[in-house]
């Protein structure tokens, strides 16, 4: 009898067991999700094994906000990425876990499902997918190991459903790595300008430039022979204002590559040619989201104008573009009056972008 007892209570755990392990009790409707783009932004190449999904966004979205991602639960994705600042953090260098502080400033997310280039500072990896496991990784920043975090994720209330409504599992083992690193690629991939910026408005002939930012614009984008060429255009163009190529943009005052204290692209292409190089950001949102250069050490857009009007620090690989450019206090301002009208409040005012 008592072996019987214990056989039957055996087998109601085991059933209890399977209840809580067995996902195949929820739904699973996957809805695509089309995204809202600008016409004069080109189609988004999504991966094929990772098309956008409402579900799927959705638990991107609660990961990318939730502390969980950290090894303590204290910080999370949206700690270095903050929305009110175009999805940067306003420091020099990022702060991670601990009140750590890292190597490099935080990179916007802005339009990063555009991104054609590999993805950092320094272009260590090359889809958006493969980035996340860096942060969680990085002892500098979530300090986390992919084993732990999947374990909690496993024996979250939420998760399990959630991870069922987006990609269909059956069971909660099957939640890995790759799993949580395509639901946050999907949520980043819909981080895209609104297009409605004063600069996207007056393409579309709904505004008009001031006399100070048409000024700035014919200078920008080099458009007329009788003002000087500000050299932005070539490394900052249209439609994402960022080509999203690496360049020594020549900030240090160094002769000698070696003597780059960070070495940028280098680090990853092991090329002597790419010391100093690192990713042109877009210079949309740039006025809201100082500082800036990979180190932060420009504090306001002025500071940035001084150091381009200057001509820089040459070294063999400094870009060529990098010279001295003549333009006067009141030039330098019509360029920043310009740059000003690249602000798209409605992206930083998103709701589908907030904390869910």
């Amino acid at each position: 009898m008592l072996l019987l007892l214990i056989g039957q209570a055996l087998s109601c755990q085991k059933e209890e067991i399977e209840k809580k392990t067995d996902l195949t009790q929820f739904p699973y409707q996957p809805k695509s999700f089309e995204l809202n783009i600008s016409s004069n932004y080109p189609d988004m190449r999504i991966p094929a094994d990772n098309p956008l999904t409402v579900d799927g966004i959705a638990l991107g979205r609660k990961l990318f906000y939730d502390p969980i991602i950290s090894r303590d639960s204290t910080i999370s994705c949206a700690s270095c990425h903050n929305q009110d600042l175009s999805f940067k953090d306003g420091k020099p260098l990022a702060i991670g876990i601990d009140g750590q502080i890292g190597r490099r400033s935080s990179m916007s997310l802005l339009n990063i499902g555009y991104n054609s280039f590999p993805l950092f500072w320094d272009g260590r990896v090359s889809t958006l997918e493969e980035q996340v496991d860096h942060p969680i990784n990085d002892p500098l920043e979530l300090d986390h190991d992919w084993g732990t975090l999947k374990e909690k994720l496993k024996n979250h209330n939420q998760y399990p459903r959630l991870f069922r409504a987006a990609f269909g599992i059956e069971t909660v083992e099957d939640i890995d790595e790759d799993l949580i690193s395509k639901a946050i690629a999907q949520f980043e991939r819909t981080l895209i300008s609104s297009g409605q910026s004063k600069y996207d408005k007056v393409l579309r002939g709904e505004a008009t430039f001031t006399d100070d930012e048409l000024q700035g614009y014919l200078m920008f984008f080099d458009v007329v022979p009788d003002l000087p060429d500000a050299e932005c255009g070539h490394c900052h163009a249209e439609p994402f204002f960022t080509t999203f190529e690496f360049k020594n943009n020549g900030i240090e005052n160094v002769t000698d590559l070696n003597q780059f204290v960070d070495k940028g692209r280098f680090e990853v292409t092991m090329n002597e040619l790419d010391i100093g190089k690192f990713k042109t950001p877009s210079l949309i949102n740039a006025m809201i989201n100082p500082p800036y250069m990979h180190d932060g050490r420009f504090q306001t857009m002025e500071e940035v104008l001084d150091h381009y009007n200057s001509g820089g620090h040459r070294q063999i690989n400094t870009d060529p573009l990098i010279q001295p450019l003549g333009l006067s206090e009141k030039q330098k301002f019509q360029v920043i009056e310009f740059i000003k009208t690249l602000t798209d409040s409605n992206f930083l005012e998103n709701p589908s972008y907030s904390a869910p």
